[in-house]
Parts: structure tokens; C-alpha cells; sequence
């Protein structure tokens, strides 16, 4: 399936809606900016789907990248945890990761790669669309090609009208650049145990707001998926990895997903592998966990070539 993107119009200057200036950026980083953005847009285009698999540093991105995928993503739970801190979860919801704290690792991310990098912006960090808006502003900033905007805060669902008037926020924030930053527009509804058909409206009135690709996390029946895909009239990202699932990227791409992506599973299961050796090690005295490890000679060159970039 093939989806219309709009661009915006070409410029190098990020115009902030906060301080009613333009911040002036570097041909070297617009050019880059503009190539990265071109590439992830057209990812989204085309058939069939693309993975999207989701680092949490800048190590864990150059392995990603140089396994061949075509984008990654941020999680902010892989981050969150990687700073000893929680993710934010449904349904308590909030957040113990502040913006700054976040898009720290988020640049360093981005500067890691030469691939287009999608960002895990949470909610926007602020419930005002102003808030949402100046959090897109600093994504593109950052050198992400695309980020991803919930629409819930505290365990709930914003009101309908004020999460439109957020995912418009940001598409302006977008349109204001001169970029062709890619917005997610992602709503909770299904992991609140509301009616598809509630997120299918949501996530269709957030397209005509302005958003590039649709994302409704939770969904692992395929049926379902497929229902979703059919009646949303935009680019669906599915996550996989969200606890067990039987989900395959094959089934995926036929049931129409545009794009797949992992969320926190690889550094769930990082963590899980770093338990899991720590048990064996005090209960047993033995690292049969060492025979998986990568060489150290292979790391050090792999992670010097991204020196001279």
C-alpha cells in the first residue's frame, strides 16, 4: 500500500514557537537533516513494510545500524532503565525520565548513526499543544528524522479535541522547519481496554491533524492488526515484543503494516540476559553467558570506525 506524504517547505532554519526567533542551523547539519528526513519518509512508502528495531545509547544504535536495518528508534523505557530509572507504564502512568534527561541520549543516538532515527517523544512532555510543539522543535534539533506523540497522560486518555489540537501543534512545529520530519501519532487507547474502533476514530482524526503515521499499541491479534491497517487511512506502525507474541514480520508486512518496531523488547531482553548471568555466576561460580559475548577486538574496531565519521 502506498501512502501521499506532503513536505514542507526547504529552509535551514528552525523556527521556535516559544521564543518567536529562528535558531540558525549549519548548512552541513540542514543538508544532513533534509537527506536523513527524505530517507525515513520514503521508508514509509513503501512495499512492503520495514523493521524498525528501538536502541537506548549510542552503542547499542552502531549495532543496530550496522546490522543492516534501513532506520532505527529510540525507547525510553531502554533508556530509562539503561539511567536506573522506571518507565513510564499504563496504567499509572507519568514519567521519571525528564526531557532533558532524555534528549541527551536522544542526541547522542542520532550522532551515532548515519541511518534515519525515529524518537520515542512520550507525550510530548507537557500537556499543552505549545509543550508538544516545542518538543518536536528540539527532535529535529537533535538530527531525528521522525518521533512519536501519545495521546495519554497519568493513565488517561487526553480529551479527543485537545490531543487533535496537539498532534496540529506539531505538525506546524514540522511545517515551520522547512524539514520532512515524519510524526507519529500514537493513541493508548487499546492498552486502556477501549474499543478499537475508538482508536481507529483517534488515530484517524490525528492523520487529518496532520500526522504522518498512525500507532496503536497493544494490538497482537493479526485479525485485528489487519482491521486496523484497512481502516486507517495512513502508514500503521505495530510494535512486537510488547510480552510474548506469535507475531512475525512476514504476517506483519501481509497484513499491510508499514512499519514494525520493537519498543523496550531488546533491552528487556539485554537486562534479562545480564540477570540471568549474574544467577549463574553467584549460584553456580561459572560464565557459560561469556561463550555469546562479542569479541573485544571486534567492538573496539567496530566502534572506532564511527570515530572518523
Amino acid at each position: 500500500m502506498h501512502w501521499a506524504y506532503v513536505a514542507a517547505r526547504p529552509t535551514v532554519a528552525l523556527q521556535s514557537q516559544n521564543h518567536g526567533k529562528e535558531d540558525q542551523v549549519p548548512d552541513s547539519i540542514a543538508v544532513e537533516t533534509a537527506r536523513r528526513t527524505a530517507v525515513f519518509r520514503d521508508l514509509h512508502a513503501a512495499d512492503p513494510g520495514f523493521v524498525m528495531p528501538n536502541a537506548w545509547d549510542a552503542g547499542t544504535a552502531i549495532l543496530l545500524a550496522e546490522a543492516g536495518f534501513s532506520a532505527i528508534a529510540t525507547t525510553s523505557a531502554g533508556i530509562a532503565f539503561s539511567l536506573g530509572q522506571p518507565d513510564h507504564s499504563i496504567p499509572q502512568g507519568g514519567s521519571a525520565v525528564s526531557r532533558e534527561e532524555m534528549f541527551d541520549r536522544i542526541r547522542q543516538i542520532a550522532d551515532a548513526v548515519d541511518i534515519p532515527v525515529n524518537g520515542d517523544l512520550e507525550g510530548g512532555y507537557g500537556d499543552e499543544p505549545a509543550e508538544v510543539a516545542r518538543t518536536i522543535e528540539l527532535a529535529i534539533d537533535a538530527g531525528l528524522a521522525g518521533g512519536n506523540i501519545e495521546d495519554f497522560a497519568e493513565g488517561v486518555l487526553y480529551p479527543e479535541e485537545l490531543a487533535i489540537e496537539r498532534i496540529a501543534a506539531a505538525r506546524e512545529a514540522i511545517d515551520n522547519s522547512g524539514t520532512d520530519f515524519v510524526l507519529t501519532a500514537r493513541t493508548d487507547g487499546h492498552l486502556l481496554q477501549t474499543p478499537l474502533a475508538d482508536s481507529i476514530r483517534r488515530a484517524n482524526r490525528y492523520r487529518q491533524a496532520g500526522a504522518h503515521c498512525l500507532y496503536v499499541p497493544g494490538v497482537n491479534d493479526l485479525d485485528e492488526i489487519a482491521t486496523l491497517a484497512r481502516e486507517i487511512d495512513g502508514p500503521l506502525n505495530v510494535v512486537i515484543g510488547l510480552g510474548s507474541s506469535s507475531l512475525t514480520v512476514a504476517a506483519l508486512r501481509q497484513a499491510g503494516v508499514a512499519r514494525i518496531s520493537l519498543g523496550g523488547s531488546i533491552a528487556r531482553a539485554a537486562l534479562g540476559f545480564i540477570r540471568d548471568s549474574a544467577r549463574e555466576l553467584l549460584e553456580y561460580g561459572t560464565i557459560g553467558f561469556a561463550k555469546d559475548q562479542i569479541p573485544q577486538r571486534e567492538l573496539n574496531q567496530l566502534f572506532a570506525s564511527r570515530r572518523g565519521r
